[in-house]
This record gives structure tokens, C-alpha cells and sequence, in this order.
């Protein structure tokens, strides 16, 4: 059964905490602006992404087997539909629709990702692979951060070099978790 991430009894909790997370400064104290990468090719950055690892966030409690499915809308918008496991990868599927805008065209670094509307969140690809097999995400605060692969699991040199890119732009590697896929 496909469920929604959050139910509808903790939608009111769940905006209050969106209005708190999206209203932050830009960028984290005494850190200077996050980085993106230069140029993000959509009709490639497009379909299935897994989480590698990512900062523990309370949107995400109990979620193994992450991924990420993005395709463009006619509209120009990107459609966004993020799935997960809950508590094991034989747990149930529970599923958040949503949808993406640029916002720095036309390097396409930066998004904006909303699943309850009027509530947008930041989405920066602060590190992508030549050939669209991995990618960093991450949040101008420096709360939130994501390692995406296009397959479930990771070459464990490239996850060291990301962990030192990472670092260079403010993040804590240690605060990374490895997330559980099949």
C-alpha cells in the first residue's frame, strides 16, 4: 500500500515545523554562501535518484530505502516524488508528492521544493558527477545535506571525496548517516 510520509493528523505540527526549517537565514551563522555547482543539465539530473547518506531530519525518521524520482511537467516545473521504507526495507512504502522550480536559470542549480503548498525549501546541487551518477544536495543553512546515486549503493572512494568536498563547504561529515538500501 502506498501511504503519504505524514498523516493527516500531524499536517498542522508538519507546517509550523516547514515554516520554522524554510524560514531560515540563507546561510548558515558565520558561513558564507552556499556553493553550487556551475551548470545542471535537467533533462539529465531527471529519474531515479537513491540516498546514499544524509543528515538525520525528523521528516525522515524511520525511512530506509530512499529515493528520489524527478521528471520535468509540461508547465516547466519538475515533478518530485520521494519514497522511502519505514523502519526496514520489507516496511512499509510510504510516498510525498511534490514539485520543484528554478530559481537561478540558466544554471539550474538552485530549486525550490515544495510539498504543501505555499511552503518552498531550498535545493542546492552543491556537487555533481561529469556524468550525472551522483550528486550532493544540500541547504543554504547547512541543516540539511544529501548524497544521491543513481544506483543503490556507492564506490567507497567517491563517498570519501564528497565527504572532503563537503566539508570545504561547511558541513559536518560526521553528522552524515548511511541510509539502508537493498
Amino acid at each position: 500500500m502506498n501511504r503519504s510520509f505524514f498523516p493527516k493528523e500531524c499536517l498542522p505540527a508538519l507546517c509550523g515545523f516547514l515554516m520554522i526549517l524554510w524560514g531560515c537565514s540563507p546561510a548558515g551563522k558565520g558561513l558564507p554562501p552556499l556553493a553550487t555547482v556551475d551548470q545542471v543539465d535537467l533533462t539529465r539530473y531527471v529519474g531515479t535518484w537513491y540516498e546514499i547518506a544524509s543528515y538525520p531530519a525528523r521528516f525522515q525518521k524511520g525511512c530506509v530505502a530512499t529515493e528520489a524520482e524527478y521528471a520535468l511537467r509540461s508547465d516547466g516545473l519538475i515533478q518530485v516524488v520521494n519514497r522511502c521504507r519505514k523502519e526496514s526495507l520489507d516496511g512499509p512504502l510510504q510516498s510525498a508528492t511534490g514539485k520543484a522550480r528554478i530559481v537561478n536559470p540558466p544554471a539550474n542549480s538552485r530549486l525550490e521544493v515544495s510539498f504543501f503548498w505555499p511552503f518552498w525549501g531550498d535545493y542546492c546541487i552543491i556537487a555533481l558527477d561529469t556524468d550525472y551518477q551522483w550528486a550532493v544536495v544540500g541547504h543554504p543553512s547547512r541543516k540539511y545535506l544529501w548524497i544521491l546515486s543513481r544506483k543503490p549503493s556507492l564506490d567507497d572512494g567517491v563517498y570519501r571525496r564528497l565527504l572532503t568536498g563537503i566539508s570545504a563547504q561547511g558541513y559536518d561529515p560526521a553528522r552524515l548517516r548511511r541510509t539502508l538500501q537493498p
